[in-house]
């Protein structure tokens, strides 16, 4: 319980759950999970890694009825061949894990005892009652990401982190949208406070139910990440390959991280995710880091061999709080490493507001709902020329930010703040740039 979000900061809301989009065909396996319900209704720019196909063939599929045909097809095997026998491995690791007798069940349940400890029993049955299925038909499904950022001594940490992630498996779409911490909420019987005050109040479930209202869809699944241990799973991969947007030096790690291409070890990522102050942006600049940190891990467990990704789910599982089970995870990194994975990356459009001498964050709210809207659709959520289809487009709940407190009438305000737009962005040409 030390290193989560702590009960500290200001007075929280009440929220409602919103509609949003979608209802999943990629089906959690919440046997091992320890939540109750199943819910089988359920960098500004794009990456894709391991793009591919599985190689597994349906039976019936093969023609025998003659020779050349016999042939192509033994031809068409013996490519796949190789990926065939990893995958194969890997699945057979998974259905192990599974159920493979008393021994790897304990095996898991001490695995998922420590992705799921975080969280005491009322924590637990709060958060199952807030996690909604997911409204589409389209197999994706919402994540509310919310990180915990607690420091050697301290007893209890802040909420620094808070991410929305739309989840596409069939597609292999990942969008991965950061709201700033301190965004201007209307917490109901707690006043006015910034959005990361909600765990603060409510724990894990006033974080699903504040963001949920605030992005206008309803959150199936619940993942905290704690920085410090972080740094540990990134020393276990070898590092993580980052474009550092701008040089700097971190007064607090005692780290000059320069800018540019380059391998960061833990401490190195830590230090990058952590810094506000010597970076131009902000606290936008931060979130644009910790999204990269996020994506170069990601970038770095597809790339391994489909055999060491149960190990290495259980590396993360040190540093995490969710209410995923590991063999959720698990499958879902083999079918993203199958199927390959386009992320996309982006903030929400937002700018620096002061409010009777108190530090917020305005939302730029016509910006914020097409954004909302793109990411519904599976679209870069930076696009704004994309053509947004109909049942996105006539959406009045995606992105609508119901319980943000800030200006509705912003266009003034924006123009003298500084705003997500001002951030250095890091492009592989590594030119300066914006991030949106």
């Amino acid at each position: 319980m030390g290193n989560r979000p702590g009960r500290h900061s200001a007075p929280l809301p009440t929220g409602g759950r919103r509609r949003g989009a979608h209802s999943a065909n990629f089906t959690p396996d919440r046997r091992n999970a320890g939540f109750a319900p199943d819910r089988s209704a359920a960098p500004s720019g794009r990456g894709v890694y391991g793009a591919g196909t599985s190689g597994f063939t349906p039976a019936g599929r093969q023609s025998y009825a003659a020779s050349d045909s016999l042939a192509r097809a033994k031809q068409a095997r013996k490519k796949s061949r190789g990926k065939k026998i990893a995958l194969g491995v890997a699945i057979a690791l998974v259905v192990a894990l599974a159920g493979g007798g008393t021994a790897m069940a304990l095996y898991l349940n001490g695995i998922n005892q420590t992705i799921q400890g975080g969280m005491d029993e009322t924590e637990k049955m709060q958060l199952v009652e807030q996690l909604a299925p997911s409204k589409s038909e389209d197999g994706s499904y919402y994540v509310g990401i919310f990180g915990s950022d607690a420091r050697k001594g301290e007893t209890a940490s802040r909420s620094d982190v808070t991410m929305l992630a739309r989840i596409d498996p069939d597609d292999g779409v990942v969008d991965l949208v950061s709201v700033p911490r301190d965004t201007m909420i209307d917490m109901g019987e707690h006043g006015t406070q910034k959005i990361n005050a909600a765990y603060a109040f409510g724990g894990p479930s006033q974080a699903v139910k504040t963001l949920s209202a605030f992005a206008g869809v309803p959150i199936t699944h619940y993942v905290e990440v704690h920085f410090d241990e972080l740094k540990d799973v990134v020393n276990e991969l070898g590092g993580i390959q980052v474009n550092v947007p701008e040089g700097f030096y971190s007064d607090t790690s005692g780290l000059t991280i320069e800018k540019g291409e380059q391998t960061l070890d833990g401490d190195q990522a830590l230090a990058f995710a952590r810094e506000r102050h010597a970076v131009s942006g902000g606290d936008f600049s931060r979130a644009q880091a910790q999204r990269m940190i996020i994506e170069a891990i990601v970038e770095k467990i597809l790339a391994a061999s489909p055999t060491d990704i149960p190990g290495i789910v259980e590396s993360l599982a040190r540093c995490v709080t969710t209410d995923y089970s590991v063999t959720d995870l698990v499958n879902l990194a083999l079918t993203f490493k199958d199927k390959g994975l386009t992320m996309y990356s982006a903030a929400c459009p937002s700018y620096t507001l002061n409010q009777n001498g108190v530090s917020y964050v305005g939302t730029q709210y016509e910006e914020w709902q097409a954004m909302m809207r793109r990411v519904d659709a599976g679209l870069d959520p930076t696009d704004e020329k994309a053509e947004i289809p109909e049942p996105q487009a006539s959406d009045s709940e995606l992105g609508a930010a119901s319980n943000a407190a800030s200006p509705r009438d912003y266009k003034d305000l924006v123009a003298d703040a500084m705003t997500t737009d001002d951030v250095v962005s890091a492009k592989k040409d590594d030119k300066a740039d914006k991030d949106a």
